[in-house]
């Protein structure tokens, strides 16, 4: 019922359009800081190998993350020195705009989650709880953007238009 009314209701088309513009001028800003200010995650991806998120016994949580920073994202840190400002002000524009709404979402929630899972709390159980609640409505996030001609283009021209696919504009 809840889903049907953020997936539908035009009042909720409103209200998602607030919490779009909210959490994508954070993200927005903060990819324009790091891609501005000269941005190396280096620090921060040793850190989290170093101090690995614990569980009450002490043993670490997500040991196949800190693997995979210790050996992926570390010895490739340029790359994600490029793809992590970048993703940021990309989701933040897409956000903010109303332009591919869900894919902006999507790949932010990744980001957080990315955040979380290296230990990183601050304000990202905020973030994932109004990242969900976009996500989950789909289509009717953009509604008030970008997305209101965006999406019906890509169904027309990618899909075919096809008239299986629901659209209520």
């Amino acid at each position: 019922m809840v889903v049907n009314w953020l997936r539908e209701n035009k009042v909720a088309a409103g209200i998602l359009t607030v919490l779009r513009l909210y959490i994508g001028y954070s993200w927005l800003t903060a990819g324009y800081h790091k891609l501005a200010g000269g941005f190396d995650a280096s620090g921060f991806l040793k850190g989290a190998i170093a101090n690995p998120v614990k569980g009450p016994d002490g043993s670490v949580v997500y040991g196949w993350y800190v693997d995979f920073l210790q050996h992926f994202a570390l010895p490739n840190v340029d790359i994600f020195n490029t793809i992590v400002p970048l993703g940021e002000f990309l989701v933040g524009l897409g956000l903010i705009l109303g332009c591919l709404t869900t894919a902006a979402m999507f790949f932010g929630l990744v980001m957080n989650f990315s955040f979380f899972l290296a230990g990183t709390v601050s304000h990202i159980p905020t973030d994932l709880f109004i990242g969900a609640i976009i996500l989950f409505a789909g289509y009717n996030a953009g509604r008030i953007g970008l997305d209101r001609w965006v999406i019906p283009f890509i169904r027309k021209t990618a899909i075919g238009g096809n008239k299986f696919v629901k659209h209520n504009v």
